[in-house]
């Protein structure tokens, strides 16, 4: 089974520009989740998918730079747009889909995600954030029963997706043109593994969890 992991980068992003290369502590933002990935050990090859070769300067060894194409780098390029593209050129079985954004994500977490994936029968694995309070949605409770409140322990928890990794079979995307198949396992993440990084406020935020163990 080969595995690929791919992060995709741009250098001019909307509402941070140059996020992806700004030093969050001793190193490049994308280099936080891309040494998390080579520690795990789990990827054959890890690809940064760029459209400039300026990002070349900021990668750490064992990292390979693949050109993205142009049409790639516009403010509507979506994920299924970046990785049909990256998998037409890079194939394999399984893929993992990571994001410089997410500097926390930890090995351990990496680790399990392709594991389960490999070992026990899910076709996929994403971080998510586990919300359990009372949430609502157009004026209507969306998790409980307004008139029968429940312990806020005993509310059904909701998951809210995080950026940090997505590992997939080759055939999810085949088969179902997404990420995230029919049988994915959700693995929880605390606080710190679930900051996503877009403005510049998350930025601060990513610099003053640096040395906080949470």
């Amino acid at each position: 089974m080969k595995i690929v992991a791919i992060m995709p980068i741009k250098l001019n992003n909307e509402r941070l520009p140059g996020k992806n290369t700004m030093r969050l502590g001793e190193k490049p933002l994308l280099m936080w989740a891309l040494d998390a990935m080579k520690k795990a050990n789990v990827a054959d090859e890890i690809y940064v998918y760029c459209s400039s070769e300026e990002i070349k300067a900021y990668l750490g060894e064992g990292i390979i730079y693949l050109k993205r194409p142009e049409h790639l780098v516009l403010p509507s390029s979506n994920f299924n747009q970046i990785f049909r593209s990256f998998k037409d050129q890079i194939p394999a079985d399984i893929y993992i889909y990571t994001h410089a954004t997410a500097p926390f994500v930890s090995t351990d977490t990496i680790k399990e995600c392709v594991s389960v994936v490999l070992n026990d029968g899910y076709d996929s694995a994403f971080c998510a954030e586990r919300i359990q309070d009372f949430l609502w949605k157009n004026g209507n409770p969306l998790n409980f029963d307004a008139n029968n409140l429940p312990r806020s322990q005993d509310i059904e928890p909701i998951y809210r997706e995080t950026s940090g990794i997505y590992v997939f079979k080759r055939s999810v995307f085949e088969d179902h043109n997404r990420r995230i198949g029919v049988r994915p396992y959700i693995k929880e993440v605390g606080y710190k593994e679930s900051v996503d990084i877009n403005t510049l406020s998350d930025f601060k935020l990513a610099e003053s969890l640096l040395e906080v163990d949470l």
